[in-house]
């Protein structure tokens, strides 16, 4: 089972996510609401998965990658991204996200992406 970090601005995401996850057994370490929470978080929780939103205020998801790659470069970061954000998502996953899964996402293949990842 995994430690998790929740990175979203909204509210009803992060619960999605993290019912779709601990109903696998998978543990939540931390919640962010935007990228620069994300990397302060996961400093101090070092999860061994990240769920990255990419649109959010203060420091988007792309950012936030780049700069937790910078601290740990094994981050294994999943971006969850809106349908229509291609570029952004290939921005991501050339700083260093492993892998990304379309919002509104099917919970099956949220937990195919973590488990990838283990």
């Amino acid at each position: 089972m995994a430690k998790i970090l929740i990175t979203d601005d909204a509210a009803f995401m992060r619960l999605m996510v993290r019912s779709a996850l601990e109903s696998k057994g998978h543990e939540i370490v931390g919640e962010a609401v935007n990228g620069s929470e994300a990397i302060r978080v996961y400093q101090q929780v070092k999860p061994d998965v990240v769920t990255m939103d990419i649109t959010m205020p203060d420091m988007d998801g792309v950012t936030a990658v780049k700069n937790i790659i910078a601290i740990d470069p094994n981050a294994k970061i999943i971006m969850c991204s809106a349908m229509g954000q291609t570029v952004m998502v290939m921005e991501a996953m050339k700083a260093g996200a492993k892998d990304f899964v379309v919002k509104p996402f099917q919970a099956d293949r949220l937990l195919q992406a973590v488990e990838n990842q283990l």
